[in-house]
């Protein structure tokens, strides 16, 4: 775990100051002056960790998958039932994306619209690696005469497709709505695809 106390690295800070800077302004009026001067280091400094504006905001994006990877990956290898490890991933895969945006006044599809092409590919593999995840606690469920399904890694990703459309991508934080109706409905998408899932 890490240090609450210990400083952050630049890298990060500079991350830290996009996200403040994407709420703020929005990915076209951002620049590299700007998140200098947030951060408190010169505009050369920032070139020293990322090659363009376009890596740093994609590189936020991936930020956020990669702390929502842990925790996924974190629950897959816990010690309770395979049940309760789908139901907290499915839960977490929404919830997590939507407070690490949720201050952003538009969706990400929005504010980040010049570097469209090169998100979605991203976000295939994203999804991709989540599908993965869920799918090693599909076949755990299976194993254990818990889950009733075919292709864990088919279902996988039919878990991913379900849970999307309470995602922030088209629809900005705001858009979706309060977070606790957001909960709500993740928690009533996870009860259904649980139900089609476990064996009677």
């Amino acid at each position: 775990m890490k240090d609450a106390t210990a400083p952050i690295s630049t890298r990060d800070a500079i991350l830290d100051a996009t996200d403040r800077m994407l709420a703020r302004y929005g990915y076209k009026k951002m620049t590299i002056d700007d998140l200098a001067k947030e951060v408190g280091i010169g505009k050369g400094s920032v070139y020293l960790h990322f090659e363009s504006k376009q890596e740093i905001a994609l590189s936020h994006i991936d930020r956020i998958v990669e702390r929502l990877k842990t925790s996924l990956h974190a629950t897959a290898r816990s010690k309770v039932t395979p049940e309760k490890k789908l139901r907290k991933m499915l839960i977490d895969r929404v919830m997590m994306r939507f407070d690490s945006v949720q201050h952003y006044t538009q969706s990400l599809n929005e504010l980040l619209a010049q570097v469209r092409p090169q998100l979605l590919e991203r976000r295939k593999r994203y999804f991709e690696e989540e599908a993965r995840m869920f799918a090693s606690v599909l076949t755990e469920g299976k194993a254990a005469g818990v889950f009733k399904l075919k292709d864990p890694m088919e279902t996988g990703r039919a878990l991913i497709d379900a849970t999307n459309a309470l995602l922030p991508y088209s629809l900005s934080a705001w858009e979706l709505g309060e977070r606790a109706e957001i909960e709500k409905k993740t928690n009533n998408v996870a009860e259904l695809l649980l139900n089609g899932l476990l064996k009677r």
